[in-house]
């Protein structure tokens, strides 16, 4: 049978809320009893509703790519120029990675471990495709600038990566350093330092 609109909108919210309790106290740390609480569900409503934890778990890892092939990917695919198109993909990035409500992408950097079997296959799939696709568009940018260097174009997409995921860890959005100057600092480090390109 189909989710309906209502049943998809309550499984997004309790992705949201499990998301949070899961960076908070781990997802060992973290019981089905505290998730139902937050939520406003019985322990009996929450498991019709999700079937186990580690369900639970895939559904917050699948939300945060949605989330991701949404705000960063579906944007930035007809970007012609693949240096603008990789600048818009890491400023997009990172504007994901610091708003405080998208618990579900720090979920998916800190927990994969904990996901096993088919369902870790499958987020790992998703992930797999993001990094080909800026793996791809940093192949464009190094062939476009001519260049040569001695960095792979998947070392480069990786360093990008490490360098944005990492953020969660330390980024504070009342911080000195704003929104706009990090995203500038970090292209500019990016293709200036990776990339040789201005």
């Amino acid at each position: 049978m189909a989710e309906t609109p209502d049943a998809h909108e309550k499984l997004r919210e309790i992705c949201r809320i499990a998301a949070r309790i899961f960076y908070e106290k781990g997802f060992d740390g973290a019981s089905m009893q505290d998730i139902a609480k937050a939520v406003g569900l019985t322990k009996a409503g929450l498991y019709h509703h999700i079937g186990s934890k580690d369900r639970l778990l895939s559904e917050i890892m699948n939300y945060g790519m949605d989330i991701l092939e949404e705000t960063v990917l579906q944007r930035v695919r007809a970007i012609a120029d693949p240096r603008e198109r990789l600048r818009q993909t890491i400023t997009g990035h990172i504007d994901l990675i610091v708003r405080a409500r998208d618990w579900e992408l720090t979920v998916i950097l800190h927990e994969n471990r904990s996901l096993k079997g088919a369902l870790r296959k499958r987020i790992n799939a998703r992930k797999r495709a993001y990094i080909h696709f800026l793996e791809e568009t940093v192949r464009q940018v190094m062939q476009q600038s001519g260049r040569e260097t001695i960095i792979s174009p998947r070392l480069a997409a990786f360093a990008a990566l490490g360098m944005v995921n990492w953020l969660y860890q330390w980024y504070h959005v009342d911080g000195p350093i704003k929104q706009p100057e990090l995203a500038q600092a970090y292209t500019e480090f990016f293709f200036r330092g990776l990339l040789g390109a201005p």
